[in-house]
Parts: structure tokens; C-alpha cells; sequence
């Protein structure tokens, strides 16, 4: 008889993520039914999307129960790419708009 000597999570915490995940599907489902329009509609879209990856990452890819320098090592090089590519579309925005005004 073998056993298994890997840590076991309880099937209810995997059941209540689960249920999570589809309410939180449903509100961002709910965002194109009530037609939300502009920054609105998109801000909701992605706060619904960072929370469900955050639940998946967390729990089904086991990262809470890391250690805290390995969740820093894989999580800081995207974050760290998230925020160039929004200084980069800073500046985009700010290229586009001085081009605008002085190429009329």
C-alpha cells in the first residue's frame, strides 16, 4: 500500500473558487447585457479578468502556498512589463496629440 506524502487541499476550497470564478464570469457577462459603454465597460472587463487569473494563479497553480520570493520572482517581471507598456502608451498618447497640433 502506498501512500501519498504530498500536501492535500480540501476539495471545498477548490469547490468555492470554482463557484467564484462563474459568479464573477456571470458579472462580466452582465457588463456587455446592460450595454456599459466607454472607460466604464472596459475598466469592469479588466477588473473581472485580473481577479479571476489572480484566483486561478492562487490557488489552482498552488502559488499561496509559495514562498514569498518565488510568488516575487514570477509575478515582478509582468508587472514590471504592465508598466512600461502603459508608459509607453503615455507616450503614444502624447506623440499622437503633439502631432495633431503642430502637423495641421
Amino acid at each position: 500500500m502506498t501512500t501519498s506524502t504530498g500536501q492535500q487541499h480540501p476539495i471545498g476550497l477548490y469547490l468555492k473558487v470554482w463557484l467564484l470564478l462563474f459568479v464573477l464570469s456571470t458579472f462580466s457577462y452582465l457588463v456587455d447585457y446592460f450595454h456599459f459603454h466607454g472607460y466604464l465597460r472596459w475598466t469592469l472587463i479588466i477588473v473581472f479578468m485580473l481577479a479571476k487569473a489572480g484566483l486561478i494563479v492562487a490557488v489552482f497553480m498552488h502559488m499561496a502556498w509559495e514562498r514569498l520570493a518565488l510568488i516575487i520572482a514570477i509575478l515582478l517581471p509582468p508587472m514590471c512589463l504592465l508598466v512600461l507598456v502603459a508608459l509607453m502608451s503615455i507616450e503614444a498618447d502624447y506623440t499622437f496629440l503633439t502631432r495633431l497640433l503642430f502637423f495641421r
